[in-house]
């Protein structure tokens, strides 16, 4: 038995030889440094007037070189001192005692180098993850020290071994009944968040009696694992008697340690050190991007990370000046969070407010980039944080007060953060914010059901031009977001039943008139009295298109209940009688210009509507509640009510009104088509539709027409200074109404246009 343990023994020995003399060096640097403890009795010299930054320095090199001569994952001798020695956690009382001083710097550094150098997988070993959570306490406790740079050089490592390995997470997310484990206390790894994982790793400051997750290997025990047991204890004496006195916390309020890694993260954000607070910024990127729903969870309930968010959101918001040229807002460059930098003496641009609103724009897109990038739970977590801290807290107000200057700088702070969000979480959270959650028909009495929705869309309609131009543009830019609720409830909750059709069932005799291109009961507008004086070369012939009509299919015939898109498209260039039209006049400006923008808009709108799964063909009239009361809705009926009033209002004011239906138009639903462009749709009694609108405003145009003198050379002088072709003079007489016009024509024919392209794709196959 006895020459069985010696042959055990030699075969040991004889396997560790070759990397004794390493291992001696090594355990030579770190006895350099434990004796330093136990011989100097000046503890006040800095550390740079000592070895120690070379003996670590040293002992890391060891522990590389040794990992490099070593198969993958295989532990030296050297690792295995460290680990089973608990140098690490010795190095950590060091370094918050900071002695001798600059210790901590040196305690940081090696604990950075020492996971970011070593291949192998440290941080599941219990002797090192303890003294890492003990140091990432240590961190941001105080703004502004001499080791901010090491701290969060230590904190992004650390955060970087995570996303390797999310499922590490775990072993951060402390018990909540440790809460006053920063005080120096002995640890507890929430079972909560490890009993999925199927290991629980318990820290009472004793070793472990479990086995550690993966990684951990066995001990093999030397001669040279053996300290003097003298040399320990002088050395615990040592650090016994160091004044290890807690430093003052950062105003970071923290309600309880359960993720400290997010806690020192959240304090370094706030250091007056850019550099630092960004690098605090991108680990938290990386830390609400783990997968873990445990620590997704503890991230939003147990952490400041939320209230730092809204709160800091609503300081800068808060910050910015009263009034704010709404130009400058909408002008300002790009903002990219991570280079938040900016110099007023460089800028020649500069005005007033611009580095506030460079701030504020810069963490809105940290925000966005941050719930972009979280794992789900988080992510609806922090939108919801943002909407009902700041969107409501903070927004809400602002854009329901009733002075003009602060409605009309707050409506432009929300275009810009409505064109500026990618997030779908947080843009989902925003359309809440702006139009409410509700999804079924608007009444007339209960357009002010959601305030905020309410003002807003009012705003289109405004006594101050500049308010309602931001608001047009802000919802035009709403529109354009991949959220399918805006649309849904700004337009089509009100469409879904067709109501504002008459369905009248076909008889025998209504046969002919259907073949004939038309539904029975629609007027035929070249019979109407307003369009007698119409010459017929003023209609497009097919042959005029840029392409002729598409080719009758047998899945779309020629007649399918609707007007052929010819009698569509002329039914829109017709409006604008000869006497009112003044594009032919000037080149370029003819309705073919309209069909390249209209095709790659519909493309884009196709594209973003494609996974709402719309029908492809309106709802059969059959299955429609014909008999409830329509309502086009707010939205509608306030854009509705200012086309009504085009020849009466400025021109910047129209060009919106119609950019706006015109965006509306390109949506590929079947009940907006219909509503908006088919101008041979049997509405219901009292139902108006964009056509009847437009038709009412010709009609009253011809009546006016009638009264100014040269109104045809007074029109085309307008379209050639609006061009820039002619430059501008005096002041001609009913220059609003001649602009309007002017607008009316074109609109009319990017109508036209948007119908074309419209029936084109849809007979395609």
């Amino acid at each position: 038995m006895f020459s069985k343990f010696t042959s055990i023994l030699q075969h040991a020995v004889e396997a560790l030889a070759p990397s004794l003399p390493l291992q001696e060096d090594f355990v030579y640097h770190w006895k350099a440094i434990t004796h330093y403890y136990i011989e100097t009795s000046d503890d006040k010299a800095p550390v740079t007037d000592t070895n120690i930054p070379s003996h670590l320095e040293q002992m890391l090199d060891i522990l590389v070189q040794e990992e490099n001569e070593r198969e993958s994952g295989e532990t030296g001798p050297c690792m295995e001192y460290l680990l089973h020695h608990k140098i690490l956690e010795t190095l950590y009382t060091l370094g918050k005692a900071d002695c001798p001083p600059g210790m901590k710097q040196q305690v940081l550094v090696f604990y950075t180098k020492l996971l970011g150098r070593i291949r192998q997988p440290l941080l599941p070993h219990i002797n090192v993850h303890r003294p890492v959570q003990k140091l990432i306490r240590l961190c941001g406790e105080v703004l502004a020290t001499p080791t901010e740079n090491e701290e969060i050089q230590f904190l992004c490592i650390v955060c970087a071994k995570l996303k390797q390995d999310p499922y590490l997470v775990n072993f951060f997310l402390e018990n909540k009944l440790k809460s006053l484990a920063s005080k120096g206390t002995s640890d507890i790894t929430s079972e909560d968040s490890l009993k999925d994982q199927g290991a629980l790793s318990t820290d009472t400051g004793q070793s472990s009696q479990r086995e550690e997750l993966s990684g951990a290997t066995g001990m093999e025990k030397t001669e040279l694992e053996d300290e003097p047991s003298h040399q320990m204890d002088d050395l615990s004496t040592s650090l016994d008697n160091l004044n290890v006195t807690s430093l003052p916390e950062a105003s970071v309020v923290r309600p309880n340690q359960d993720y400290n890694l997010v806690n020192s993260l959240l304090n370094l954000t706030r250091s007056p050190d850019g550099r630092i607070a960004v690098k605090a910024c991108e680990g938290l990127m990386l830390l609400v991007s783990l997968p873990e729903p445990a620590a997704a969870k503890c991230l939003t309930q147990s952490t400041c990370l939320c209230e730092l968010l809204t709160d800091r959101l609503a300081s800068l918001y808060r910050a910015l000046p009263q009034s704010v040229d709404p130009l400058d807002i909408e002008t300002v460059e790009a903002i990219n969070w991570g280079l938040d930098s900016y110099s007023h003496k460089e800028d020649a641009s500069a005005f007033p407010g611009k580095r506030a609103l460079i701030s504020f724009l810069s963490w809105f897109d940290y925000c966005d980039q941050l719930i972009k990038e979280a794992q789900k739970t988080a992510a609806v977590a922090l939108a919801r944080a943002v909407h009902e801290r700041f969107f409501i807290g903070v927004m809400e107000p602002q854009l329901m007060q009733t002075s003009e200057m602060g409605i009309l700088t707050s409506t432009a702070l929300l275009h810009r953060i409505v064109r500026q969000v990618t997030s779908d979480v947080l843009l989902q959270e925003m359309v809440f914010f702006i139009l409410g959650e509700q999804r079924e028909p608007e009444t007339l009495s209960g357009i002010s059901r959601h305030p905020l929705r309410h003002r807003l869309i009012e705003h289109c309609d405004h006594i101050s031009d500049e308010i309602s131009i931001m608001t047009l543009r802000m919802f035009e830019h709403l529109l354009q977001k991949p959220n399918e609720h805006i649309l849904y409830n700004l337009v089509l909750r009100n469409l879904e039943e067709r109501n504002y059709t008459e369905y009248k069932p076909l008889c025998l005799e209504d046969k002919d008139v259907v073949e004939n291109g038309l539904i029975a009961g629609a007027v035929d507008l070249e019979e109407d009295p307003l369009f007698t004086d119409i010459a017929p070369d003023n209609t497009l012939s097919n042959q005029e298109w840029l392409s002729s009509s598409p080719p009758t299919t047998p899945d779309h015939p020629k007649t399918d209940g609707k007007t052929e898109v010819h009698k569509t498209v002329n039914s829109f260039l017709c409006l604008v009688p000869d006497e009112a039209k003044s594009s032919y006049h000037v080149e370029g400006t003819g309705y073919d210009t309209y069909l390249r923008d209209a095709h790659r808009q519909f493309r884009d709108y196709c594209a973003i509507c494609l996974r709402w799964e719309w029908p492809g063909s309106p709802k059969a009239l059959e299955k429609c509640n014909l008999e409830a009361a329509f309502f086009e809705g707010h939205f509608l009926k306030v854009l509705f009510d200012r086309m009504g009033r085009i020849l009466d209002q400025p021109y910047d004011v129209n060009l919106q009104v119609t950019s706006v239906l015109s965006r509306l138009s390109l949506f590929p639903h079947p009940h907006i088509h219909e509503y908006l462009l088919d101008p041979y749709v049997n509405l219901a009694s009292g139902c108006r539709s964009l056509f009847s609108v437009i038709v009412r405003v010709v009609g009253d145009l011809m009546v006016r027409i009638q009264r100014i003198q040269d109104f045809t050379p007074k029109l085309l002088l307008v379209r050639k200074r609006l061009l820039g072709l002619e430059p501008e003079g005096p002041i001609i007489d009913h220059i609003t109404l001649l602009e309007g016009v002017i607008v009316l024509e074109e609109f009319c024919k990017e109508l036209a246009a948007i119908a074309f392209v419209k029936y084109h794709a849809s007979s395609t196959p």
